[in-house]
């Protein structure tokens, strides 16, 4: 969840770690801290809240040296304080820390018991002392780092600094992403690759048990037993204009604005319109399994999860497969039934989503077929995979997820079409009106999008409420979910979704002249049933804001409030309903003042448990 950046070059490095941890504030944090090496010195600085705070601190102060390191903290382990803030100290040792040690509470006793004295209450300064320990034991810095990596329980990315070692950089990782950069005689490294991306786009993804020692202007990777590792480095496609503002006021609204470019970079070379095929030859699997298949699972997190169910009605629909979709937080903590031969879908924008990760590992451990279907080339989750499915979206840097989510609902409607055609359950006809039907979606979001100011509109309207209630049923279901999350994230109303059957048997007795209704009503098989659900609304003074096909005479005569969605096939009014949506949950969130790119207490890529 938190930041991590490390530099060793020629240049400054105060100013370019200041500068990558700017680039890495949408992961969430709550405090933040520097450290250079200057002659025979590492000089430390660390702030509280934002990093303006630790920007003014050190304002006007010369900060010499050309290797450092810098963190942005997300509090899992006492308050977001100055004095938990990264990195942490111990003696001639500095070092910053992503992830959870769990048996920190018994490597504490041990270093009380041999003399430290800890001036924090983080679990991430268990690991400096550690390594330090192991150090005055003789040890130099590198296989001092070794043996104490040894001794954790947990998940860690870890950068470090020693007085003893002058100008060494060492990281390692286990469970949390670490990329190392590679520049012209200088090497970044980062939790994340937006952090470094307008230095170089050469770039080498540590593994778990990995460590990386930067030295006289050379790298070299080892692993926990020391044996050299070969790797060789990655080229991303990525400029760094994908992660600026490009004039929008915020990430998010940028990145609303970018999901028909994003469908169409995930589609791209992957279907044949002629054939109505999909060409997915990175899945992994052969003909025969996929006809054999008897179920398929998806285990996901969050807007994820969303994305996943879609992704179920669209499979079982089209290729009369049945789909199993777990929350990563539960999927490995029961009995799943899991068995050999089964195929799991591990579905997470950051491919580092520690819940659905563990969800992966175990199905592989039990003989799982696992396709990562991931936005983020190159993560842990696309490395560990069988097969991947990527989804092409780009770089998304606002917290709340939407064009990732657009990616991965297009991605599931190319596998949908691939799994029906492969099993031959779906008709080349259907196959050739489903493509067009898909790259036909792409202008009408852009018409949605082209119209804001009606959204911009209702949410001036209902941003002074404190609740919401969202209704959707079918394919459009997940899509009240999601708006419900989208609204409660950014905005901090409190908002549920629910299948709107559902509504008559709890949540009806919430509805009141205080309560809006988003109602979920396209032109499909179901219509007619979202026509009562609003009548039902209405009958107990309950405001309604129907999101509605265009022509819709009927509950646009009942709703409070309407907006009309571009005409289109049933199977994929999803992308439709789901864009107004985004957009409610934004312009609310920016009348009420919150934090839209950074909202309180969350995190970008949840890497903990």
């Amino acid at each position: 969840m938190c930041g991590i950046v490390g530099y060793a070059g020629e240049q400054q490095a105060s100013s370019l770690l200041m500068d990558s941890l700017k680039r890495l504030e949408y992961r969430g944090y709550d405090s933040a801290g520097i450290a250079t090496f200057h002659e025979k010195n590492i000089v430390v600085w660390r702030a509280s809240g934002k990093l303006v705070n630790l920007q003014n601190m050190i304002n006007g102060e010369p900060i010499p040296g050309t290797v450092g390191i810098g963190h942005t903290r997300w509090a899992t382990h006492g308050e977001p304080t100055e004095v938990n803030a990264h990195p942490h100290r111990s003696g001639h040792l500095v070092l910053v820390h992503n992830g959870i040690i769990e048996n920190y509470v018994e490597l504490k006793q041990n270093l009380v018991g041999d003399g430290y004295v800890f001036q924090s209450e983080t679990d991430s300064e268990v690991v400096a002392h550690l390594i330090h320990r192991w150090m005055g034991r003789g040890y130099l810095f590198q296989e001092a780092v070794r043996l104490g990596l040894k001794d954790l329980m947990g998940s860690y990315a870890i950068v470090m600094l020693s007085e003893d070692a002058p100008g060494v950089l060492v990281a390692a990782r286990a469970g949390c992403p670490l990329v190392v950069g590679l520049g012209d005689a200088e090497f970044f490294i980062a939790s994340d690759i937006p952090a470094i991306l307008h230095h170089t786009r050469k770039v080498i993804f540590l593994e778990d048990g990995e460590i990386c020692t930067v030295e006289n202007s050379q790298i070299s990777i080892t692993n926990l037993a020391g044996a050299i590792c070969e790797k060789a480095p990655i080229h991303i496609n990525w400029t760094p204009g994908m992660a600026e503002k490009a004039g929008y006021r915020h990430f998010m609204l940028k990145e609303i604005h970018e999901q028909p470019q994003a469908i169409l970079h995930t589609i791209m070379g992957q279907y044949n319109p002629e054939y109505g095929e999909a060409l997915l030859p990175d899945l992994g699997i052969s003909t025969g399994v996929i006809c054999n298949l008897e179920r398929l699972w998806m285990v996901a997190c969050g807007t994820s999860w969303h994305s996943a169910l879609i992704g179920k009605y669209l499979i079982e629909t089209v290729a009369k497969l049945p789909v199993h979709v777990e929350l990563g937080s539960e999927f490995r903590h029961r009995n799943s039934l899991l068995t050999k031969g089964d195929v799991v879908i591990g579905v997470s924008q950051s491919g580092e989503t520690a819940d659905t990760l563990a969800g992966t590992r175990a199905a592989i451990v039990d003989g799982a077929h696992v396709i990562a279907l991931c936005n983020s080339l190159g993560s842990t989750m696309t490395r560990e995979a069988n097969g991947v499915l990527y989804t092409h979206a780009g770089p998304e840097i606002g917290v709340a997820s939407t064009k990732a989510f657009m990616g991965q609902v297009a991605a599931f409607y190319l596998l949908a079409l691939f799994l029906g055609r492969t099993r031959g359950v779906l008709l080349p006809a259907d196959g050739v009106r489903w493509c067009r039907n898909l790259v036909g979606i792409v202008p009408q979001i852009a018409h949605i999008l082209a119209n804001e100011q009606e959204i911009e509109a209702i949410a001036a309207k209902y941003y002074r409420h404190s609740n919401a209630l969202y209704l959707g049923r079918g394919l459009n279901f997940p899509i009240a979910l999601e708006g419900a999350l989208k609204l409660k994230e950014i905005s901090y109303i409190h908002a549920e979704g629910y299948a709107a059957g559902e509504m008559k048997h709890g949540p009806i007795a919430l509805i009141d002249r205080q309560m809006p209704v988003v109602v979920l009503a396209p032109r499909d098989h179901l219509y007619d049933k979202m026509v009562s659900t609003v009548r039902e609304v209405k009958a107990r003074n309950g405001l309604v804001v129907a999101i509605v096909t265009e022509g819709d005479d009927i509950i646009g005569s009942l709703a409070d409030d309407v907006y009309r969605i571009p005409d289109a096939d049933p199977m994929f009014t999803p992308f439709l309903t789901v864009a107004p949506l985004q957009l409610l949950a934004y312009h609310i969130a920016t009348l009420r003042g919150t934090d839209v790119d950074q909202p309180r207490n969350l995190a970008k890529s949840v890497t903990v448990e």
